[in-house]
């Protein structure tokens, strides 16, 4: 706890410092640190996104950042303003954070945190953005901003990727600030994300931020799209946030095209970095081919598809079994899933239906808009791969707007302290939900409270791995474990070696002198496909 705490002091001043310089060319989203501090957040984000490109999100990069944000911090006194809140807010504020932080301590149990996020943010840290990565791990094809954001902190501010802890704290002061009370029902959900840089968490706390800053009528169209934009740059399944802030600014305010500009930037920049790092604008479906060199093997963007297919079902059908469904089999099979997953999905459809029926009777512009966005970006999702994770955030939108003025102080901080209290009991005794909810699998990591968290958060160490050779490729393997999160560079996952040796192929750098040069994937010759099989052979011997 003590070192979330000192990263937090340590970073939010530098991101409001940050945020007052945003202010100087784009205005402020709304009155307040918390609103600097979010611009801190889009403003770094784009910068070291710019950066990444070229050099490596290093110590230098950080050392940078912070002098910058600390200069006009302290410079303008902007300390100041923590000032105006009262005793009780005050109270209240530390109460949570202090809940927060110790949610945050608990170790990583989302498996995308081994698999996806700390491989990287090692990339990015040692290398920075790596053209045709896909070609090397799939998965690192994505390259989150949320990661890159990470990325720049981590070298010793953040060493422990808890920057989503930091961001919660950061939402509290906005909730403080702007007296929008029913924001605390959410945060003991997202405590649940806040161990792991997990992207679930930002686009869903700045969503429901920039959500209660339109309905409370702010009328800074180009930051509200420019923030949109971002969070959908984080993740694409939050098309529904800046479809509706452009639809706001068409048929509301009729604003003029150049306050979309700033968020048109910032969409282009990140179709740039992913046609950089996976080949095509947005990862993972491959529309919009420039015929780059490096984009993947069609093999491999075939099984992509399948494996999205097998998980919209919960990997509970193969894909040669989906692929017989009927139409009636398609959707009742979604319905009815084995565990948990078939709740949530009807729960979504339930969720849907009321709230287009809600957006109906009201006949209010605003509200219409909003179902609409939802709409068109559930059956985007649908259409794709139907995964609750992809979902989960319209949730939190219907609850928002149908309990928008139910909420007050009171009620908001008793429903905060209920839920807080049974999700720290369920992240310290994780047996309880292992054995009444078997099929939430992300339960089975969790690993329970440890006394040392009072210090440090918890943290897991593997360090065992193989070298390998496949012609002028030199990589690394985690030893009996599917994910490489603490492997030295350049590190593939032993899912992908698999998928390269049956399509034939396999990663190879475009220059055997230089890896910032990037990726591109190669059909092996003979010498290839005898090394690429002894390596496959050692690990399923290795795994047994």
């Amino acid at each position: 706890m003590i070192l979330i705490l000192f990263s937090a002091i340590f970073i939010i001043p530098v991101l409001i410092g940050a945020g007052k310089i945003m202010d100087l060319f784009w205005g402020s989203l709304s009155p307040g640190i918390a609103a600097k501090a979010l611009a801190g957040i889009l403003g770094i984000s784009i910068v070291w996104t710019l950066l990444s490109f070229f050099i490596p999100l290093n110590i230098y990069v950080e050392i940078g950042t912070l002098s910058l944000g600390f200069l006009f911090f302290f410079r303008n006194k902007l300390y100041l303003e923590l000032y105006h809140f009262s005793g009780k807010d005050i109270f209240l504020m530390i109460t949570i954070s202090f809940i927060i932080i110790l949610a945050g301590t608990f170790s990583p149990y989302i498996l995308d945190h081994f698999g996806y996020y700390v491989p990287t943010i090692q990339w990015l840290t040692e290398y920075g953005l790596i053209k045709g990565i896909s070609n090397l791990d799939f998965t690192l094809g994505q390259m989150s901003v949320w990661h890159i954001f990470q990325a720049g902190f981590s070298n010793f501010s953040d060493p422990f990727l808890r920057i989503n802890t930091i961001l919660l704290s950061i939402y509290t002061i906005y909730i403080m600030e702007r007296k929008a009370w029913i924001h605390l029902c959410f945060l003991p959900v997202l405590l649940l994300f806040s161990q792991s840089p997990s992207p679930d968490l930002p686009v869903i706390a700045l969503s429901l931020i920039i959500l209660n800053e339109i309905i409370a009528g702010n009328r800074n169209t180009t930051l509200l799209f420019a923030f949109s934009i971002f969070i959908f740059a984080i993740k694409p399944t939050m098309i529904w946030l800046p479809l509706l802030t452009f639809l706001r600014t068409v048929f509301i305010f009729k604003s003029d095209f150049k306050k979309l500009l700033f968020g048109i930037f910032i969409l282009l920049l990140f179709f740039a970095k992913n046609i950089w790092t996976f080949g095509y604008p947005v990862f993972p479906v491959a529309l919009g081919d420039l015929g780059v060199s490096w984009k993947p093997n069609p093999e491999i963007l075939k099984t992509s598809s399948q494996y999205a297919v097998q998980k919209t079902y919960d990997m509970q059908y193969s894909y040669e079994e989906i692929q017989r469904f009927s139409t009636f089999d398609y959707i009742r099979n979604w319905f009815f899933l084995d565990g948990i997953k078939s709740i949530i999905n009807i729960l979504f459809m339930v969720s849907l239906i009321t709230f287009s029926a809600f957006a109906w009777i009201k006949k209010r512009k605003l509200v219409t808009l909003i179902c609409i966005s939802l709409l068109i970006k559930s059956i985007l999702v649908l259409a794709f791969s139907a995964q609750y994770r992809f979902f989960i955030d319209v949730f939190f939108v219907i609850f928002l707007i149908f309990f928008y003025d139910y909420f007050d102080k009171r009620k908001s901080v008793t429903v905060f302290s209920t839920l807080s209290i049974l999700f720290i009991f369920i992240l310290s005794f994780p047996n309880f939900i292992q054995e009444h909810l078997p099929s939430f699998r992300p339960g089975n990591f969790i690993a329970g409270f440890e006394k040392k968290q009072f210090y440090r958060p918890s943290t897991y160490e593997y360090h065992q791995y193989n070298t390998y050779e496949v012609g002028n490729l030199k990589f690394n393997v985690s030893k009996n474990y599917p994910f490489n999160f603490d492997t030295p560079l350049p590190a593939i996952s032993t899912s992908f070696i698999f998928d390269d040796g049956k399509a034939g192929i396999f990663p190879q750098l475009s220059d055997k002198n230089d890896i910032r040069k990037g990726f591109i994937w190669k059909k092996m010759i003979s010498k290839e496909k005898i090394e690429a099989e002894d390596v496959i052979n050692t690990i399923k011997n290795t795994d047994k």
